[in-house]
């Protein structure tokens, strides 16, 4: 047997001792319930270790969502309704039949004309399933990446713009609604106008083909950093951010983005 073949089975047999009577009480006591959000804490785990290079820390991570499909392949055999081979075998098929020209005799030439026929495959498969184009978008993505799904979702049936002058255009109107309805102290239609803005600038970072979800990690990142210089130059002054003044944290911050105050 195939030394892959060898160490799936053995990770298979380990769940069922685990799930099995005289096996670990707590993972005996759980359920696909429980355990549902360990799989989105362990996809983010293995983007970090992705963003690290750390070839190490990528197997480990690896290894702990592939425990997430072991897991619940397991508690579902356990009341037959399926299990780890028939998780397999359906992505092993849906993989087969969205790539015919892979498996087929239909040749393509480039990665776009590649997703653009996934994409009309799964909207075919769909198709039945999914009354509107904007079905499918899982509710609990992040935020970012849900809005920036669902307006890509609209824009493969041509509801979208034409140029990013337009999206800008759309964006400006959105903050001089935002400042009409905080000038009026609405909070409701306050915080409805802070959405729509936030809708639109992500349909800009689409538009130009940037990530979302990515772009505001790294700038957070990027504000996480510089503020850690601040509190470091603060604290060698005998100083912390609470004991100091706006002025003060501002003049550091200035330096750490390498930036004089005029």
């Amino acid at each position: 047997m195939p030394r892959q073949h060898t160490q799936i089975r053995r990770l298979l047999d380990i769940m069922a001792r685990l799930r099995a009577p005289g096996g670990c009480p707590w993972d005996r006591q759980q359920s696909h319930a429980s355990i549902k959000h360990n799989v989105i804490e362990e996809a983010y785990e293995v983007v970090d270790a992705i963003e690290s290079r750390d070839d190490a820390d990528l197997v480990e991570e690896l290894g702990d969502l592939l425990l997430q499909v072991v897991f619940h392949a397991q508690m579902a055999k356990e009341k037959k309704r399926f299990d780890f081979e028939d998780v397999a075998r359906a992505i092993a098929d849906k993989l087969v039949s969205r790539h015919p020209h892979v498996f087929g005799s239909r040749k393509l030439r480039t990665a776009g004309q590649v997703l653009d026929q996934w994409h009309k495959l799964k909207h075919a498969e769909k198709k039945h399933k999914r009354p509107s184009v904007t079905d499918g978008v899982p509710r609990h993505l992040p935020a970012l990446m849900r809005a920036q799904d669902v307006q890509k979702k609209v824009a493969r049936v041509g509801f979208d713009w034409s140029r990013a002058g337009e999206v800008l255009d759309k964006i400006e109107e959105e903050i001089r609604e935002l400042r009409h309805e905080i000038k009026r102290g609405d909070r409701r239609k306050t915080a409805e106008e802070l959405g729509d803005l936030m809708f639109a600038l992500v349909n800009l970072a689409r538009f130009q083909k940037f990530n979302a979800e990515d772009l505001l990690n790294q700038c957070t990142k990027k504000f996480a950093a510089r503020f850690r210089k601040v509190e470091t130059a603060l604290a060698a002054r005998g100083k912390q951010p609470q004991d100091s003044t706006l002025e003060e944290m501002e003049a550091e911050w200035q330096k750490a983005k390498g930036k004089r105050k005029r």
